[in-house]
């Protein structure tokens, strides 16, 4: 055990590295524009708040089969394009993918009303279709993160005939029990999220933030303590700095999508049972014919291995394969480790499927 000694000699060197750069790297790097979503873009459609947009190729030659990038509701699309270097969107385009993207953006004031069927069963199809305009090709490969994922299963599952040919979901839950913390919101009378809707509209970025953080309350501590260790590594800091402003940079979430989500997906867990209906329909995972690819994070807490494992099994077709790799929720799909541990792997997967 160490020493009272030993701990303040820690504090005052981590402390000591700080003042020794004179406060002249932190200076800096508070000036320094972190620019995010630098993979050249264009938008070739928007709809109310949110937008799609088609990355510029790099390559001679591209897959036939383009990408699309479904993003989760909850967090800004950038995580996937955080910087050069550091960008899954980036790797994508210079492995020669034709790369399209959903940002679905902030829900305003008059979004109120938009309900989780309408992202899955309207915005979506209405994506795939000016992806088609634009690039002259049917088929499409989704990759889905987080609650982005089931947006992608369940659209290709409700549409089997449709021009999905391959499925990706990263991170995605499908069993709300394996999810202990969320559900204790959900079965929790005091938590009234009738109320919270009709009275808001929309839920705040920051009430999401509140309930992520509470998942690991000592989280940002420790990432504190990590930056002081680091604090005469430019890069890590920069790094570190990009990470934090996409953490705290939450997204509202439309309040009947809200309501839809913690009544059918959160508390009665309808979507691994089968009993899932979008817009008048019930979802059927076995459904989906697309070729699938599953991955999962060994240490996610946020969506934990035991809310997505079955996914795969769910499943229905006969093409499909899972990835199950260290890291958490985040550092999965853009950490340090990223470029070669996750990006290799599906882009290797996706390239015998998009000829």
């Amino acid at each position: 055990m160490s020493s009272q000694s030993d701990v303040d000699d820690k504090i005052n060197r981590a402390v000591e590295k700080v003042l020794s750069r004179n406060i002249d790297g932190l200076k800096h790097l508070d000036g320094l524009a972190l620019d995010h979503g630098v993979t050249p873009k264009d938008i070739v459609y928007s709809r109310g708040s949110m937008k799609l947009y088609h990355y510029q190729p790099v390559c001679d030659e591209i897959y036939r089969v383009p990408i699309v990038l479904v993003m989760s509701l909850i967090n800004r699309y950038y995580i996937v394009d955080l910087a050069p270097g550091q960008s899954f969107v980036e790797y994508l385009v210079e492995q020669g993918f034709d790369v399209y993207l959903i940002d679905w953006g902030l829900p305003r004031r008059e979004h109120k009303g938009f309900r989780f069927d309408d992202y899955v069963d309207n915005f979506l199809p209405d994506c795939l279709e000016k992806v088609a305009e634009d690039c002259g090709e049917e088929e499409v490969s989704l990759i889905g993160y987080c609650l982005g994922g089931v947006i992608a299963s369940l659209h290709t599952a409700l549409h089997p005939n449709n021009k999905v040919k391959n499925l990706v979901t990263i991170a995605t839950p499908v069993n709300t029990e394996g999810m202990p913390l969320y559900k204790s919101w959900a079965d929790n009378k005091a938590f009234d999220i009738d109320n919270i809707v009709d009275q808001l509209g929309n839920i705040p970025g920051g009430m999401i933030d509140s309930m992520l953080q509470a998942l690991r309350p000592l989280q940002k501590t420790a990432g504190r303590m990590q930056l002081l260790d680091n604090a005469s590594d430019d890069k890590f800091l920069e790094a570190h700095y990009r990470f934090e402003r996409w953490t705290a940079d939450q997204v509202p979430i439309a309040g009947e999508t809200a309501r839809q989500l913690f009544y059918d997906f959160l508390r009665d867990n309808k979507l691994v049972k089968g009993q899932l209906e979008i817009a008048g329909k019930t979802a059927n995972l076995g459904d989906i014919s697309a070729s699938f690819l599953h991955v999962t994070a060994v240490h996610d807490h946020i969506v934990p291995t035991a809310a997505s494992k079955e996914l795969i099994d769910l499943v229905g077709c006969a093409d499909k394969s899972e990835i199950a790799l260290k890291g958490g929720h985040v550092s999965l799909i853009a950490g340090g480790n990223a470029v070669f541990r996750l990006w290799p792997q599906v882009a290797n997967w996706l390239a015998e499927r998009s000829l």
